[in-house]
């Protein structure tokens, strides 16, 4: 029974995961394909964004085909562990963990699920059983720290995105605005205030209207 288990788990994970991958690099079931892919990365400031939508497709649909077959196990698990962790600290940072608030609950649902497979193994049900394959145990040690590795210099090397920094830019003008308001208001009467709020035009306007 638990290799009949783990069979679910990783036919579950493994081919949900690769059809993300098929999204990414493809465009395969709704997805807006390895073009999209590469803006989405650079608004992220990973780049260049070629080489990190191409990492992220292939991490997800690669691993998640081992992962589904128990092939060459632990490498497909450790595969898709590696976009997991950078989707959780990439994406998903500085949100609420759950997936309706945009969290990382997913992400670190399938990473708890790979890092199980790495532990136990694909189960007797598997490409590895039935081929006999069986690779040592260091090079599930050894996987661990380069998908670390691997992700931590991701991280290092990312840029402000281009949404981020677009925010912030709106974010100084709206304010460096009202402070400027703020000093023309001291400084004029009831009536002048009226007649320059006629000038500025409505936006302006309904922004100073909101000055303590």
């Amino acid at each position: 029974m638990t290799s009949l288990a783990l069979l679910v788990l990783r036919a579950t994970v493994g081919s949900l995961l690769a059809g993300h991958g098929g999204q990414k690099l493809f465009g395969w079931f709704g997805g807006r394909g390895f073009t999209a892919t590469t803006s989405w990365m650079e608004s992220m400031g990973l780049r260049p964004g070629h080489r990190w939508a191409g990492l992220a497709g292939l991490s997800e649909f690669g691993g998640g085909v081992l992962t589904a077959l128990g092939f060459l196990s632990p490498v497909g698990p450790l595969m898709s562990m590696g976009a997991m962790l950078m989707a959780t600290f990439k994406a998903h940072a500085g949100k609420p963990i759950w997936g309706t608030a945009g969290g990382a609950e997913l992400p670190l649902t399938n990473i708890a699920v790979q890092t199980a497979l790495v532990a136990t193994g694909p189960g007797a049900i598997s490409l590895d059983r039935l081929l006999g394959i069986r690779l040592p145990r260091w090079v599930s040690i050894v996987g661990l720290g380069a998908v670390v590795a691997g992700v931590w210099y991701g991280l290092r090397q990312s840029q402000p995105g281009t949404v981020a920094l677009a925010d912030d830019a709106a974010e100084a003008e709206f304010v460096a605005e009202v402070d400027h308001l703020a000093e023309l208001d001291a400084g004029i009467g009831e009536d002048d205030l009226h007649a320059e709020l006629e000038v500025e035009g409505p936006a302006i306007a309904a922004m100073r209207r909101e000055l303590p």
